[in-house]
Order: structure tokens, then sequence, then C-alpha cells
């Protein structure tokens, strides 16, 4: 059977290119684990492979839902294992790949869920701005979830506690699970590029449709990007400080990703060209 190929990382850090090159060697298929790339239509902002990436090896993981439906980590591991099982019953390798540290572990560490939340309870919450419910969180003692720019997270932060799912003590025993480790100036130089990127491949004008379409209030729209690019087109600062604010953004991110991921000490962290040796001798025939 071959093995999960599991490649985590911050934002930015080139393990979606890496990826790419060993699915192509090993004849294998991409899982995305990006909390954001879910989302159909949303690609500029979120810096989703584009076509032609995914034209080079199978993706699976992205646009699966309209922004604004609901989908949780529960959802994405259901999905996932399915995939990782239909990938390989055509006998491919599955390439499990991504910077959503919960989605990750989700999988790697077979989480058991609860049950649905009170709907009632969660249009409370829902009806509350996220400055409302960060100090909900604080009030309660409830740890503020990764993603904390986006509101369905935050609520399900709250949903979940006193009541966090269950889960193994040890990773998946068919894993291979390596972490990119980037130098942070290099990393911040790579978030700065893809900043100039985002903008040429013309962000805003992707923002102001779904904007439009979907409502700024809209879960999808309330984070990263999305939410800087609202507040550009109603004048609150100019095109610089728009792009300022977004590298300033996706580098605190970045630094959440990594905060989240080197809890484990399950990965083992390598460069992009160690990751490569590295996947390359656990996947060559010996």
């Amino acid at each position: 059977m071959a093995p999960l190929i599991v490649i985590v990382g911050p934002t930015a850090s080139g393990k979606t290119s890496l990826a790419i090159e060993l699915a192509q060697k090993y004849n294998g298929e991409i899982i995305c684990a990006d909390s954001r790339t879910v989302y159909r239509y949303m690609d500029i902002g979120t810096a989703k492979p584009t076509k032609a990436e995914q034209a080079l090896v199978p993706h699976h993981g992205i646009d699966l839902v309209e922004p604004g439906e609901r989908f949780t980590v529960a959802d994405f591991k259901t999905y996932t294992e399915q995939k990782i099982e239909e990938v390989r019953g055509r006998g491919h390798v599955p390439f499990l790949v991504g910077g959503t540290g919960l989605y990750i572990d989700a999988v790697l560490y077979d989480y058991k869920f609860g049950g649905r939340a009170d709907e009632s309870m969660r249009q409370k919450l829902e009806n509350k701005s996220l400055d409302d419910l960060y100090n909900y969180c604080k009030t309660n003692n409830i740890t503020i979830p990764e993603n904390d720019k986006n509101k369905r997270y935050v609520i399900r932060a709250i949903e979940q506690h006193g009541s966090r799912p269950s889960r193994q003590n040890t990773p998946r025993q068919d894993a291979v699970i390596v972490g990119i480790a980037t130098d942070k100036e290099v990393l911040r130089s790579r978030i700065a590029g893809r900043a100039e990127h985002l903008f040429e491949d013309g962000v805003v004008g992707e923002a102001k449709l779904l904007g439009e379409k979907y409502g700024w209030k809209s879960e999808a729209m309330t984070g990263n990007i999305y939410r800087l690019v609202h507040e550009f087109l109603q004048g609150a600062y100019d095109e610089a400080e728009l792009k300022q604010r977004f590298v300033y953004s996706d580098w605190h991110l970045a630094k959440r990703q990594l905060t989240w991921l080197k809890r484990s000490s399950d990965i083992t962290w390598l460069s992009l060209d160690d990751a490569k040796d590295y996947i390359n001798a656990k996947l060559s025939p010996a």
C-alpha cells in the first residue's frame, strides 16, 4: 500500500510546488488541506493552485462548496479519508498538503467529533461581531483558533469548549509527515512577492465580484485579503497600504500556522531540498 505523504508548512513555504514535483514523479494525487481553497471562485485571494498546476497532477479538496456554505473540519476528515482510499484504489500515491493544522491533525490522529451544534445558540453567536466573539472567548477561557479571522472557526471553538474531539495520541502508521522549514527572512520575502502576484492577477476585482454576489459578511469573505479589500474599497486606505496590510496579515497567518504545527513531535522538519530527498527515499524502491 502506498504511504500517505503529508507535506505541511506555513503559507508561501513552497510546499505546493514540491508536492506537484513529487506527485508527477511518483504517480501521485494531491489532497489540499487548506480551509480557504475549499471555496469555489475564490481563486486568486486564496493562492489556490493554478489551473496549469492542477493540470499537472490531479488535485482534490479544492472548490468543494460555495462561499457562505458550511464546511467543517469533520466534513474535511470524511472527505479526505474517502479520497485517500480512492487514490490508492487507482494505484496512485496520496499526498496530503497544506497549512491548516486542524485539518491535517483530524486526518492524522483520527479525530472523533461530537454531535451537531445547538442551532439557536449558533444563531446568537453568528449575530455577534468578531470582536464580541473574541471577548466572549477571553471571558470564558476559550482558546481562539488558528484561523481567527474566520468567524465560523471562532464560533466552532466556542461550541466545542468543554467537549473537545477525542483523538489518537500517535499518527496513523501509513503516514510520512514532513514539515517545510524556512528561514524567516526568506519566508517574509516570499510572502511579499506573492502579494505582488496577487494584485497583478486581479485580486481586488475578484474580491469585489465575490463581495457583491455573496455579501461581505459571508464567512468566506471575512478572512485574509478579502476583508482587507473590502476596507480598501470603502476608502479606509490606498493600494500601497492595502498591500502592506496584506503582507502583514499573511506573515501573522504563517506564524499562527507554525505555532500549531510546531506543537507536534511527529513532524520531520526539513528544508525544501532535504524534504525532497527524504520523500524520494521513502517512495523509491529499495
